[in-house]
């Protein structure tokens, strides 16, 4: 499996070097639009609005439209700001793991440890077993800033990506009416129904039906000899520096004495400690207001 990401899991001194891996794989089977009449593949091109030419993935820069005006960014300016560059998950702090709502929960990542020594991962994984903490961190993935929770499954680090708290909507409009009574014999008999119905939870007793009956669509007309020659219809396809934790326990000792000294504060929205004030021309690239902003 390859490594999607490489980096370290930094909080005080203690530096942890590992490797990060997607904990999920998409098992839906992908299906491709064809012309009706014929079988050819339906493709769609990257064709410019102004000039009417197909443009190459390398020719593309991105924008933010905003009203009438539009700011281009190039890949140039992306990748200077300094929280796209940085190889580091830093731990901004250990919180109850009752305290982050699942509805933040985005994508899962495996943390593999790297180095020569994987002593510091495995304190890391222990202290959070112990504590009953989860860690939240902040880190850069694919050009963006990213909160995340770092947590203990299976015996292995886990990093879940969180949802920006801006990102999850307010639930007052799905809000039931006021007023609405509920008789007690109502709620004993709703208690009953769900008492009948209780269980726990075990994931592999369900399965995804539709796919399991698409593949055995697809492999009839395999077998009925229903299919077409891909290459005929749809055309030839195109083609970290590991760190190494010194002295561990007294990286432990002189973390504990600066926390005791002062408890950090946590880092505000999308900005990082090593972040120097933006420019005017990069501060476009800041995350806009989900109400002013458009598909370029």
């Amino acid at each position: 499996m390859r490594a999607i990401w490489t980096g370290a899991i930094t909080f005080g001194l203690v530096n942890v070097p590992v490797k990060l891996y997607s904990a999920t794989e998409d098992h839906d089977i992908d299906l491709h639009q064809v012309h009706d009449r014929d079988g050819g593949r339906i493709r769609y091109q990257r064709r410019c609005e102004i000039c009417d030419e197909i443009v190459a993935y390398e020719d593309i820069d991105r924008a933010y439209v905003e009203g009438d005006e539009t700011v281009v960014l190039t890949e140039e300016e992306l990748s200077a700001i300094p929280q796209e560059q940085t190889h580091e998950i830093s731990v901004v702090e250990f919180v109850p793991n009752e305290q982050i709502d699942p509805i933040l929960f985005d994508r899962s990542y495996y943390l593999q440890a790297t180095g020569k020594s994987p002593k510091a991962y495995v304190l890391l994984l222990r202290t959070l077993e112990r504590t009953d903490r989860t860690a939240v961190v902040q880190f850069a993935l694919r050009q963006k800033t990213r909160l995340a929770a770092l947590r203990v499954r299976d015996g292995v680090l886990t990093l879940q990506t969180l949802l920006w708290p801006d990102e999850v909507r307010d639930a007052e409009f799905a809000e039931p009416s006021a007023g609405i009574r509920v008789s007690a014999k109502e709620l004993d008999l709703s208690a009953a129904l769900v008492k009948s119905y209780s269980g726990d939870f075990e994931a592999d007793r369900f399965r995804d039906e539709y796919q399991e009956e698409l593949r055995r669509l697809v492999d009839a007309k395999l077998e009925q000899g229903e299919s077409l020659d891909t290459e005929a219809t749809f055309g030839k396809q195109s083609d970290g520096a590991d760190a190494e934790v010194i002295d561990l326990m007294e990286a432990l000792k002189q973390s504990v004495t600066r926390s005791r000294a002062g408890k950090k504060k946590v880092p505000a929205k999308g900005s990082t400690a090593s972040a120097k004030p933006a420019s005017k021309k990069k501060s476009t690239a800041s995350k806009p207001s989900p109400r002013k902003k458009k598909a370029s």
